[in-house]
């Protein structure tokens, strides 16, 4: 198959292209590389024994969006590509709406003038919002606490409305809880730009010298200890996730939504201690107030995915602290780091 991925250098776009080209997938990339590394595509290459085609363009971009599919001709598109820190997201939402509302509906115009009628979207948890209590089932009342989640919960509104209009279209929703994690190889994960935002990659960051202590937003929460406890699935069960939804489209129309997560609700205290064990240092921390747009728990009700993808995820979050802590210590300052 020919697949389109759009953000594929980003953190889990280069998980799920390295997975495609495993499988025997072509992939052209689009990316503009606002927030990602062209060193992860040439390390996907480096293991997958041969590299993904790469357009160099915001997805907003129609003129070179349409040129990447005249060149490449796909025959289903992966949509990764987007902004995705949800603090930030509080600060300057406009962005947030314009970037990733304005590229799906640019790719889905497109996707139309060329006839590509399957599409598998990189959706988020953070669509279920506080309206219900977790595990969260795909039927479970949707609306988020932040900007950045209403992008997604828009966009899958967007997925649906098109779908309706269009029966020949296949559209899988994956919601996709915390990734954390990298290839077992250390040579890709995940590299944000500046202050993480994300738990994990600022804990590895702090295992590795390149920061102080790690800052705990919140330890008055009704959980276990008072810290966010969040759903952790590891960024190549993930991977696989994608590969798994893109075949059950083949043949199929419709519109359909899954869960990817473990099931499994963690602290984040209890990830530092994962952490701590994985890696064999201590991780300091100091506590915060809580950040906007947080909610206290948010972990998945993984049946459905298991039910009808015969998928599950089967790396645990000592696995996931193992590898992260394998890339960050190879790799102290991400793709920048020199090369030995």
């Amino acid at each position: 198959m020919r697949v389109l991925v759009t953000g594929g250098a980003g953190y889990i776009g280069s998980h799920t292209t390295l997975a495609l080209l495993q499988a025997g997938h072509d992939v052209l990339v689009v990316d503009d590389l606002s927030n990602s590394s062209p060193e992860s595509l040439r390390r996907v290459a480096e293991l997958a024994g041969r590299a993904p085609e790469f357009v160099l363009a915001n997805v907003r971009d129609e003129d070179a969006l349409d040129g990447a599919f005249s060149a490449f001709t796909p025959d289903a598109v992966i949509h990764f590509a987007g902004w995705k820190a949800v603090g930030e997201s509080t600060r300057i939402p406009l962005t947030y709406y314009r970037e990733n509302l304005e590229s799906t509906i640019t790719l889905l115009e497109v996707m139309a003038k060329h006839g590509v009628k399957t599409i598998v979207f990189s959706s988020s948890a953070t669509v279920y919002g506080d309206l219900s209590e977790p595990p969260f089932t795909e039927d479970a009342p949707t609306g988020a606490t932040n900007p950045y989640g209403q992008t997604k919960h828009m966009i899958e509104q967007i997925l649906t409305d098109v779908s309706a209009a269009d029966p020949e279209l296949a559209v899988a929703v994956l919601r996709y809880f915390n990734p954390i994690g990298a290839d077992v190889s250390g040579r890709i994960g995940e590299d944000p730009r500046g202050i993480p935002n994300n738990l994990l990659p600022f804990v590895a960051q702090v295992a590795a010298g390149r920061r102080d202590h790690l800052t705990v937003f919140g330890d008055d929460y009704d959980t276990v200890d008072g810290t966010g406890v969040r759903d952790y699935i590891h960024v190549v069960d993930l991977a696989a996730g994608h590969i798994t939804a893109l075949e059950y489209l083949d043949g199929r129309k419709g519109s359909f939504v899954w869960n990817l997560g473990t099931g499994m609700p963690i602290s984040v205290l209890e990830l530092v201690a994962a952490f701590e064990k994985a890696s064999g240092t201590t991780i300091p921390y100091e506590i915060a107030a809580r950040r906007p747009g947080d909610v206290a728990a948010c972990y998945a009700d993984v049946s459905k995915a298991a039910e009808e993808l015969g998928w599950h995820a089967t790396r645990t979050l000592e696995d996931a602290c193992v590898d992260s802590y394998r890339w960050q210590s190879t790799n102290p300052d991400g793709y920048a780091t020199a090369e030995g």
